[in-house]
């Protein structure tokens, strides 16, 4: 690329040094290439213009163009419930344009009896025609000025952008932007892959991408920009890959000794699934290899993957070496804790914990203990990476769900020994195939699939607010029958702009409904303070407490056989992924369990099938994969502090998983043959993987 596109977007015509700054700080927008690879996200086809009566119900496209004269506007509602009504009309019928953001800038911009051209998606009741949030602009200008193509691109933007450059500001800037670079775009693409994949050349795939000459000029264009963005990732994964595999300096554990086989035969607490088995089995032949393992294990919630990873901390301890599992809470690291230990005695091993809250005699004995070699496995929290932990012969890290860590305190882990320690990384959160190539295609991945024995899958419901009494009467009865209820909030104070029920309403409700001296409701959430945090919890996991009020902090938290039902108020704000999560704090005993989902009455499409899908599977892969087609690809890793959020523009891994597998096995194949990127023809290459290596320039084998 030449130099150009490194240039301030200011200097653009139209942009300057004010709007530059804007666009920065709304879009991230500094350079001309930014704004270069500021793709349009949908098109629309601006040669069309409806008339008003061609436009029905039965008939209506997802967006229309319309040519209309402004006839009358009012107000109604106040503050943020306020709504802004515009009536016009062309000479075959009239339409409703609506809005209830951005008021002030479109009333200014609208003026009685002038034309404009309005895009947006119609709706309709009782036949009347609606355009909620339509885009709007004079029909002078939006006829004055020069299109690129007949297919406009739309570009997402802010409502501070939009007042400042107008609906169509962003466009008319690619428009200037595009004279300015035409002849500054370099290919890096080596002739031969592009001739082998039929790839467009990177300028006119740019350009057709923001004006695009034809559908099929659009579909190239696409699919070279979506190659780009996914080869770019692979060749940084497969080079972290092959550097790994490479050193052949893994530790060895090939003894299956005492420790192993006191508890698999004399301790295990039932007879593993099929998936723990083959989950055993690739961990065994990791740890034989010579090659430092670095494996996720996916379960879904509820799957076994604690005795998993408890068996492979044994299998360690058999072979000389310790253990630690990172968890991200105390209230789990006490529970891991227990758990193992409980299930550990009789067993030749020693366990410790380590959390921010242990005393400091409790905690010297635990540092001094683990660095003469006299603890086996150390439970812990991000305590485990203070300076003054050492270990005598760390051989396995374990880390728990592991996005809820940062890269830098996963890294500081690994650092512990001289020798990379074998790396397990565990995740009740189901990552889709093609998602699990993006994000860890350096990683092996073990499946654990079904439920272990005595479980029940979790039936779940789905109740409006009409069915809330009948809910009630559901909750008195299980109380009734000694079992424990959950009821989840998605927040903890109202909203400025969701009209949702809040976490302290709810709770004031539930005390009403359930009040004392029969009931006992605890309350939980992420701002209060640990130690209230932690006496809830315990309240509620000794059964004093009948019922626990909290916000998605529960999502990962303590295990309560005892409770068999969950409440997810407002259940449309969550994420399919969150829901499920969430849905597996029940169903931990041999009781049948219950999940039900309460929502407001008007839902949108993606949300009912959000919940429909939640009362018509317990599959967390499944769910997975319909939860990424919805939401997009987004922060794909569930969380930036994950370190490999990887800054897809146009890539969704899910709907192009087909060019996924051909960049990954063009990555592969081109590295086997080119390492370093030395060659010639491969050198351009390494401004594309520079572009999308992780922000933090860590060994994967490092955080995982």
């Amino acid at each position: 690329m030449g130099s150009m596109l490194d240039n301030s977007i200011k200097f653009v015509q139209g942009v300057g040094e004010a709007r530059a700054k804007l666009l920065e700080k709304e879009l991230g927008i500094v350079t001309m290439r930014d704004m270069l690879y500021h793709f349009p996200f949908r098109y629309i086809d601006r040669s069309r213009t409806y008339k008003v009566a061609e436009v029905t119900e039965d008939n209506a496209s997802a967006y229309i163009q319309l040519r209309l004269r402004v006839v009358g506007k009012s107000f109604a509602g106040e503050g943020r419930k306020q709504r802004f009504t515009v009536y016009a009309a062309d000479e075959t019928g009239r339409v409703e344009l609506i809005w209830f953001r951005g008021i002030k800038w479109i009333e200014k911009m609208i003026e009685p009896n002038r034309e404009y051209i309005v895009f947006g998606r119609p709706s309709f009741f009782r036949g009347e025609m609606s355009l909620i949030h339509p885009e709007i602009e004079i029909v002078e200008k939006a006829l004055s000025r020069k299109k690129e193509s007949g297919l406009q691109g739309i570009y997402s933007t802010t409502e501070k952008l939009t007042s400042s450059l107008g609906a169509k500001g962003l466009y008319n800037i690619i428009c200037s932007l595009w004279g300015v670079v035409r002849g500054h775009i370099e290919e890096y693409m080596p002739e031969y892959i592009s001739r082998k994949y039929g790839l467009m050349p990177l300028a006119e795939a740019l350009y057709n991408i923001h004006f695009p000459q034809s559908a099929e000029s659009l579909k190239r264009a696409q699919y070279r920009l979506k190659f780009d963005e996914l080869f770019g990732i692979q060749l940084n994964i497969q080079a972290r890959r092959s550097e790994r595999t490479g050193r052949r300096d893994g530790f060895m554990f090939p003894k299956v000794g005492e420790k192993f086989n006191t508890f698999y035969h004399t301790k295990l607490p039932f007879s593993l699934t099929d998936g723990q088995k083959d989950a055993v089995r690739d961990i065994r032949k990791d740890t034989v290899s010579g090659i430092q393992m670095n494996r996720l294990l996916q379960g879904d919630v509820g799957s076994g993957k604690t005795v998993v990873a408890l068996l492979s901390m044994l299998l360690a301890g058999d072979n000389g070496f310790q253990s630690c599992m990172m968890v991200p809470t105390e209230i789990l690291a006490r529970q891991h804790y227990a758990s193992i230990s409980k299930m550990c005695e009789g067993v030749p091993v020693r366990v410790a914990i380590l959390t921010g809250t242990t005393k400091a005699k409790e905690r010297r004995e635990v540092l001094e203990a683990l660095e003469a070699g006299e603890v086996d496995i150390l439970v812990g929290t991000h305590a485990l990476i203070e300076d003054r932990v050492r270990f005598s012969n760390l051989g396995l890290v374990i880390i728990d769900e592991q996005h809820r860590f940062g890269v830098e305190q996963r890294a500081r882990l690994w650092t512990k020994n001289a020798q990379p320690p074998h790396i397990l990384v565990m995740t009740a959160t189901p990552i889709p195939r093609t998602l699990a190539m993006t994000l860890y295609g350096d990683l092996d991945v073990s499946v654990i699939k079904g439920l272990p024995p005595g479980r029940k899958p979790i039936k779940t419901y789905h109740y409006f607010e009409s069915g809330r009494l009948s809910l009630q009467n559901f909750m008195r009865d299980q109380i009734r029958r000694g079992r424990q209820i959950y009821v989840v909030y998605p927040l903890i104070l109202e909203s400025e702009k969701m009209d949702y029920l809040s976490l302290q309403e709810g709770f004031d409700a539930i005390v009403r409904d359930f009040p004392l001296p029969h009931y006992r409701v605890a309350v939980c959430h992420g701002k209060m303070k640990a130690e209230d945090k932690q006496q809830a919890m315990e309240e509620f996991k000794s059964g004093q407490a009948h019922i626990l009020v909290a916000t998605s902090v529960i999502e990962v938290g303590v295990d309560v056989p005892n409770a068999t039902v969950i409440v997810i108020e407002s259940a449309e704000r969550f994420g399919l992924a969150q829901l499920h999560q969430l849905r597996g704090r029940v169903g931990r005993g041999s009781e049948q369990s219950y999940c039900v989902l309460m929502s407001d009455e008007k839902l949108s499409k993606e949300s009912s099938k959000r919940l429909e899908a939640m009362c018509q599977t317990s599959d967390g892969f499944e769910l997975a994969e319909l939860d990424l087609k919805l939401r997009g690809a987004g922060d794909i890793n569930g969380t930036q502090q994950s370190g490999d959020a990887f800054d897809l523009k146009i890539a969704n891994p899910t709907y192009d998983h087909q060019i996924l597998q051909v960049a990954q096995a063009v990555a592969i194949a081109l590295l086997d043959a080119d390492s370093t990127l030395s060659h010639p023809s491969h050198i351009a290459l390494r401004e594309l993987r520079d572009r999308y290596a992780p922000e933090h320039k860590t060994d994967f084998s490092e955080i995982s």
